[in-house]
């Protein structure tokens, strides 16, 4: 495991590049900055500033070395490295709303907007005018969108919104790519068919959605402190698991069978789907450690007791985070096997855990 602060500010988002040593982040303003990993750390080596409200959603797409970025400004932008600076392309999404989050698909052909306009915009490039145009996904959606995940195939999209409902929709662009195959989703496949809908009863907003590697199983979580998986393989069979947990943020998977979710309660927790169709909490990847505790004259343990009724003076949470934990990516390996997974946070900390480290210091871990 490696931590790394970057300041006090909060970290709302980020993505990596191809390589992973350098990293896109957003400290809850209008600026990504650009950090380059190096031997004592990570410098940075560039702003992006296009934006003019607070920035909602990065992802770095590795096969071209293209960032997305969607923004409360209601926009989006592509940035291209060129001449040693990273230039904005324009994106035509025709909202009205602020944008809520940005992916990019597999093939990096295309990428997905969701906003609070109650639409999905899958964008594409338009050769003969040299910018990203889109077409509205809208219906059956009935509030905004929160979150996306491509299916494997490139051509479905799921989107989880404030509705209390994750749906899966065709994204199939005919002018960018061939007639797709049927998927355990269904078969037919015409650009904004809604393919499936779930809910998972609780009536929480849907926080972040994530495809299985194999694209059969659909996780996300809701803010009623839920946790769900559609095996759509079999019959489209959905799993709900509600723990004594605070609600989670971000979730992908890192094997077959196993889940990392984290959210307001700082630490990153692993859930497994088995194969009978439940979901479990498996454990917290985060062990809090008991802090050694200092000397302490009489005169301060009673002026504490008197001011807070304890006489413990310390806000240090025995976590490695400090504050609740905002997003969850793959830095090495794949949904499939994943070797490390990075989280960021509200206490500005980037985290990189290792899969192999945590399975040999927590007795009995094993990830899958």
């Amino acid at each position: 495991m490696s931590a790394y602060s970057f300041g006090v500010t909060p970290i709302t988002c980020h993505a990596w590049n191809g390589k992973g040593d350098e990293i896109a982040i957003s400290k809850n303003d209008q600026n990504i900055e650009i950090y380059k990993k190096t031997s004592g750390g990570y410098d940075q080596t560039a702003t992006l500033s296009e934006h003019g409200q607070r920035v909602t959603g990065i992802d770095w797409e590795p096969q071209h070395n293209r960032i997305v970025t969607s923004g409360a400004d209601r926009n989006a932008y592509v940035w291209e490295f060129q001449s040693g600076a990273w230039k904005p392309c324009l994106v035509i999404l025709r909202i009205n709303r602020a944008a809520s989050c940005v992916k990019w698909s597999p093939n990096g052909d295309k990428f997905a907007v969701g906003s609070g306009s109650r639409l999905v915009s899958i964008c594409y490039f338009e050769e003969e005018n040299h910018w990203w145009v889109s077409k509205h996904i809208k219906k059956p959606i009935r509030s905004t969108i929160t979150c996306l995940d491509w299916h494997p195939n490139n051509v479905l999209i799921a989107a989880g919104s404030s509705d209390f409902k994750a749906r899966i929709f065709s994204a199939y662009i005919k002018e960018v790519e061939s007639k797709p195959t049927s998927t355990c989703w269904g078969a037919k496949m015409p650009f904004a068919n809604c393919m499936f809908e779930v809910s998972n009863g609780g009536g929480g907003w849907v926080q972040d959605v994530s495809f299985s590697a194999s694209g059969e199983l659909l996780a996300f979580v809701g803010h009623d402190s839920s946790i769900s998986v559609v095996n759509g393989a079999n019959n489209q069979q959905l799993a709900v698991l509600k723990g004594a947990f605070l609600p989670m943020l971000s979730l992908t998977w890192i094997g077959p069978h196993s889940i990392v979710a984290a959210g307001h309660d700082c630490v990153p927790k692993l859930f497994r789907y088995s194969d009978d169709g439940n979901v479990t909490f498996v454990n917290d990847l985060d062990i809090a450690q008991e802090k050694e505790a200092g000397t302490m004259s009489a005169m301060n343990r009673f002026r504490n007791m008197d001011k807070k009724a304890t006489a413990d003076s310390s806000t240090e949470l025995k976590t490695k985070h400090q504050n609740t934990i905002t997003q969850v990516s793959i830095y090495s390996g794949t949904k499939d096997n994943c070797n490390k997974f990075c989280t960021t946070g509200k206490d500005g900390q980037m985290i990189i855990w290792d899969v192999k480290s945590l399975e040999s210091s927590i007795s009995g871990l094993k990830i899958s």
